[in-house]
């Protein structure tokens, strides 16, 4: 029988959780980004030492590594940097399309269009009614999840780690959803920890109509965000002394006497009048952010009613930061400069709120660093290295050449 090899917390010192929300590539880009500026300036706090972690979604890859030994700099190294060491992981193989799930729906083709017509010539039924049947061939999700789980099992099976939730130090709960009773399934907890990490979080962030609802021990599961933005309650029950949490999708505030938004720049969209201006994506974007946001807003005012003996830290972006909400995630030059400015954009909030931030940390014995918020040379990522800028040089002359040769061919 396996036992869960996890610290008892000394009397003396504070008992500290983390909590993360979802959001996707981005949510796990702007994390990554605010924990490593977190990590350096935040004296007395130990990011791979909290006594419990709560992740939803993209949110439960970071706690995993974090629960795992992975450091908030060397998950920059494996998540954000190109570089080519084991722990790299290549988000690329998140847009493999669902070909399993295809293939498994057109399957049931036959079967349900002789049930629609049946129903319509011989039962008499509404065209309409019968052929709603067909409903049931559409996929359940058009991105392939599977790769979410075998990456993340080779990333925790290396020495050091695991991929098994009661061998860990510290208590990781990953909160996804059961699809048939929308009850919330918290992955780590007992009763529920003999799932492998790597399975849950595919399960938690198994966005429905993105990616296919996950398997597991005959139940279908989805993305935990469906029913709690973060779960931080989870952590709480249990009893701690500060809870650090981090959301990194909030809706965008517009400014109206701004210029015309006219598209992305080198330097990522700044100021814009309406989010209108961005046509559907932006619409069904601002939509998405502020439900779940709302639901945050109602479920911190229950916290600090439920747990008055409890600090609890919010880190979210601002919401006048359109770089973020017009962000492309799987550009990896923008990936580098999402994750520089979420540090940044981090920092600057440290300095902002240390007045409000620094008496609530302390009781806990965590100490801003003042040295290392006022040093404005501080970066996150280092500049590419000149191999690879040699290439970006080579693919810019060659779109050009490209070009160029366009405009000698003979018109028709």
């Amino acid at each position: 029988m396996t036992t869960r090899r996890l610290r008892t917390p000394s009397r003396s010192k504070p008992r500290t959780a983390l909590a993360l929300a979802g959001g996707g590539p981005l949510g796990a880009i702007y994390e990554i980004g605010a924990l490593c500026a977190l990590d350096e300036t935040l004296q007395g706090l130990d990011f791979n030492g909290f006594d419990h972690y709560v992740g939803v979604s993209a949110g439960g890859f970071i706690v995993a590594g974090l629960a795992n030994g992975l450091t908030p700099r060397q998950l920059c190294e494996a998540f954000i940097e190109d570089r080519a060491t084991q722990d790299h992981v290549d988000p690329a193989w998140l847009m493999t399309p669902a070909w399993t799930e295809f293939g498994a729906r057109l399957q049931r083709l036959p079967g349900l269009l002789g049930a629609a017509l049946w129903d319509w010539g011989v039962q008499g039924k509404s065209a309409t009614y019968a052929f709603e049947r067909l409903g049931a061939v559409l996929p359940t999700g058009v991105l392939d999840n599977e790769g979410i789980h075998r990456q993340i099992e080779a990333l925790f099976s290396r020495p050091g780690r695991s991929n098994d939730f009661r061998q860990l130090r510290a208590r990781l709960t990953l909160v996804a959803t059961e699809l048939d009773t929308g009850e919330a399934a918290p992955f780590g907890q007992p009763g529920w920890d003999h799932v492998p990490i790597s399975r849950a979080i595919q399960a938690s962030a198994a966005l429905p109509g993105l990616f296919p609802p996950v398997s597991i021990d005959g139940k279908h599961y989805v993305d935990g965000a469906l029913k709690k933005t973060l779960h931080a309650s989870v952590a709480l029950d249990e009893g701690v002394d500060l809870l650090l949490c981090l959301n990194p999708l909030v809706p965008f505030r517009a400014e109206p006497d701004a210029p015309p938004h006219a598209g992305a720049t080198a330097g990522g969209p700044q100021r814009i009048p309406s989010l209108i201006e961005g046509g559907f994506p932006a619409v069904m974007s601002q939509t998405f952010r502020s439900m779940i946001h709302s639901r945050l807003e109602l479920g911190f005012k229950q916290y600090e009613r439920s747990y008055p003996n409890t600090d609890i830290v919010l880190i979210e972006p601002d919401q006048r930061d359109a770089e973020l909400f017009f962000a492309n995630t799987f550009s990896y030059r923008q990936r580098r400069e999402l994750a520089e400015h979420a540090y940044q954009q981090t920092r600057q909030m440290l300095r902002e709120r240390q007045a409000q931030l620094a008496p609530k940390l302390a009781r806990h014995g965590v100490r801003i660093d003042t040295d290392a918020l006022d040093d404005t040379a501080r970066q996150l990522l280092r500049p590419l290295r000149s191999a690879n800028a040699t290439a970006q040089r080579l693919h810019a002359t060659l779109d050009e050449l490209q070009a160029r040769l366009q405009t000698l061919q003979p018109h028709a």
